[in-house]
């Protein structure tokens, strides 16, 4: 025939061609496509060798819980408030930012868990005097020899046991922090866990101590460096003065920053005294010229100074009581009379007197106008002096203020820094510490290593990822083909049909002698997927094989010519295996002469097909094995008994050898209609299958599919399947049917 079948129907389809639906399945979406029943079969497959790492991994959990070293953490609590050290009012020697809590907490853990403190912690207890600690921490201690070198690195061993042991937490929100230290040694953890609270404390103190004495250091050289500036300033104003003939009457130099712009200055001081002198002088000489003015002007004895003159009014009074006299006199005597005359004598004395006085008076206050015009000339005259003086002098003023100011700048500066020397002094050693105790440590009653339910749990649970993954290199690394979609998956052959796997015992044969059988149902499936091939029917010539011994090529071979023998098919049955025969034992009948015979032409046709016990069933034999199986495979005259007896025949089944390590499948693959591989399932093939694809397809053989054999559903995590829990297994040869 020259029309070769292009596909074959599912079994359990019967419509739709097995090629045609394999080539027409949607490609595979670019997500993620998890199968979950292909998972569950896999562990289903695998659960042996789960439950062997499991078991191997609770072991070494035992293991670990009985021969490990048990472990100690004791833990102290401390409060660590952020606090700055005020050295003088609002500054600090060692200012912290207020606002940044979490940098400063994060800071004082740096600082717990530094070398430094671990030094501090390693003298506290005594560890650098012996090796005792090292042994307690469980470590080897280091064989160093005597003398600083070996000393140091003893130390260093000690400071990174200290460090690595121990754990500093602080809880979100808090300014509680735990320093746990963890040891095999109970009261050691505990000793060591409260002398890191302690030498935390001193450490604490003692940097801030330092920072004082830092500062008393820097201002007391600051001290010294300022006093030297005052005293050279003051030295510079001096010889300034004695250079420039300046005089400064202001008494202390730092009493007044004014310098001589002041009334400090001699020549200030006097120009000023000047100055005041004669504005008064000016205004005595303006009342004096005054007072003259209206002396000049009135009766003398109308002035006011003569009437207040003493003397004038004492004469006036005794002239008045010399008139009154001379009055009362003149009723009783004449003018000439001698004692009249006498009284008026006496009165013009009176009147002289008193014109005499009063004269001087007023020359009086003419002597005192002209003495207070002379005193403000005069005064004029040496203000006048004394103003080109200043003159000069304020010229030179301007170097001595400029050396003054410099000389108050640095006392006021002198002073300030005195002021903070005291303060830092006073306050030196006497800052509370912001770091106290809240709990100190206690000698654990429970050691934290080894927890046997988390190590337990730890070792199932990896074993468990272990053993998935061993199962993952596993599925992905064996070629066997477990399920149906793997036939087309993994060895790009479309799936003709499946038979179930029967329990040990149950011989292939008598299942198949059972109508209702799994078997026989299975292969009923098969025969019908063959029928609905193709549009041009069942092929004429069709060859059984499979890449290995053992995997059921020739029962398949046998049962599918039985079933179609059955349905009134006439059937040639060909037993190709020239090396190990098998259809004699599966059909009854005699193996004396058979296709090796009808080959080498030793025997005809009708010599060698013989009759079985099914109806329409014949079968030709090998024959005897001959020595030379490949040449008479491959002779010319088996291609035309193909064709002879494909035109006697409806259907000519031949069971070839496997296809591995043999040329004899390929040759009647090539010669066949269609080929069939016959694959078990669950057999790591180690490539042979996909081998054997190859090796058929480089021969140009047509290959119709491919039959899974000994499939058992509960591999695939499907349940018991009910009376699909059924299996055979044999081997290849004249033992085994195969």
């Amino acid at each position: 025939m020259n029309d070769r079948p292009a596909a074959i129907l599912p079994a359990r389809h019967g419509i739709e061609p097995l090629a045609d639906r394999w080539a027409n399945e949607p490609p595979a979406s670019g997500g993620v496509n998890i199968d979950l029943r292909g998972l569950w079969a896999a562990v289903y497959r695998n659960r042996k060798l789960i439950g062997m790492v499991i078991a191997a991994a609770v072991l070494v959990g035992i293991a670990i819980i009985f021969l490990s070293t048990s472990i100690y953490r004791a833990s102290a609590k401390i409060q660590v408030d952020q606090q700055s050290t005020k050295v003088l009012q609002t500054d600090d020697v060692a200012p912290t930012d207020a606002g940044d809590t979490d940098r400063f907490l994060q800071t004082q853990m740096d600082v717990i868990q530094s070398r430094s403190l671990a030094d501090r912690v390693a003298r506290d207890l005594g560890l650098y005097n012996s090796s005792d600690f090292v042994r307690q921490m469980g470590g080897k201690p280091v064989e160093a020899p005597n003398g600083s070198a070996g000393q140091a690195a003893r130390q260093e061993q000690v400071i990174g046991t200290l460090m690595n042991n121990l754990k500093v937490t602080l809880p979100v929100d808090s300014r509680v922090m735990t320093l746990a230290f963890t040891s095999p040694d109970a009261p050691l953890a505990a000793r060591v866990a409260n002398s890191y609270a302690d030498r935390f404390i001193v450490s604490n103190l003692d940097r801030r101590y330092n920072a004082s004495s830092y500062a008393r250091r820097f201002l007391s050289d600051q001290l010294d460096a300022t006093r030297r500036k005052v005293e050279q300033s003051e030295r510079n104003l001096i010889a300034y003065a004695r250079q420039a003939g300046l005089i400064d009457t202001g008494g202390n130099s730092s009493a007044s920053g004014q310098g001589l712009s002041g009334p400090r200055s001699l020549v200030t001081s006097s120009l000023i005294q000047l100055n005041t002198g004669y504005a008064n002088a000016m205004a005595a000489r303006i009342a004096a010229q005054q007072l003259w003015e209206q002396s000049n002007k009135a009766p003398i004895l109308s002035l006011p100074e003569v009437q207040a003159d003493p003397a004038i009014q004492a004469l006036v009074q005794q002239r008045a009581r010399a008139v009154a006299q001379y009055e009362q006199d003149s009723r009783h005597w004449r003018p000439d009379y001698p004692a009249m005359v006498q009284q008026q004598a006496q009165i013009n004395g009176l009147d002289r007197q008193i014109n005499t006085l009063a004269t001087r008076v007023k020359n009086g206050i003419r002597q005192r106008y002209l003495v207070a015009d002379a005193q403000e000339k005069a005064l004029s005259g040496s203000l006048n002096q004394f103003k080109t003086e200043t003159l000069s002098e304020q010229d030179r003023a301007v170097q001595y203020n400029i050396l003054h100011r410099e000389v108050d700048t640095n006392r006021a500066l002198y002073d300030a820094l005195l002021q903070r020397f005291k303060e830092v002094s006073a306050a030196a050693g006497l800052t509370s510490s912001n770091v106290s105790i809240v709990d100190r440590a206690e000698v654990p009653g429970r050691a934290i290593w080894p927890r046997p339910l988390l190590i337990i749990a730890g070792c199932i649970l990896a074993g468990l990822v272990a053993a998935l993954g061993l199962i993952f290199v596993r599925e992905h690394l064996d070629d066997a083909v477990r399920s149906p979609d793997d036939m087309t998956s993994k060895l790009g052959v479309p799936l003709v049909g499946t038979t179930p796997l029967m329990p040990a015992g149950f011989s292939p044969t008598e299942e198949l002698e059972k109508p209702r059988s799994p078997l026989s149902e299975a292969y009923y499936a098969i025969r019908t997927a063959l029928e609905l091939s193709s549009a041009s029917g069942l092929p004429k010539t069709m060859m059984f094989t499979s890449s290995a011994a053992s995997e059921g090529k020739s029962t398949t071979s046998f049962a599918i010519a039985r079933d179609f023998a059955k349905v009134g098919r006439r059937v040639l049955l060909i037993d190709a295996d020239l090396r190990k025969p098998t259809q004699d034992k599966l059909t009854g009948v005699s193996n004396k002469v058979g296709l090796a015979n009808l080959l080498a032409q030793q025997s005809t046709r009708a010599e060698v097909t013989q009759q079985s016990e099914f109806a329409r069933l014949d079968v030709i034999p090998t024959g005897p094995l001959p020595m030379n199986p490949a040449e008479l495979l491959a002779s010319v005259r088996l291609s035309g008994l193909l064709e002879e007896i494909s035109r006697d025949y409806d259907l000519v089944v031949i069971d070839a050898p496997p296809v591995m390590g043999l040329a004899d499948a390929p040759t009647l693959a090539a010669l066949t209609e269609g080929t069939i591989l016959v694959v078990e399932a669950n057999r790591p093939h180690r490539g042979q299958a996909k081998a054997s694809i190859k090796r058929l397809r480089g021969a140009r053989a047509n290959i119709l599919g491919g039959i899974l054999t000994k499939y058992d559903v509960r591999m695939m995590g499907y349940g018991t399947g009910g009376n699909y829990g059924y299996g055979y297994g044999y081997g290849y040869g004249a033992k085994d049917a195969g």
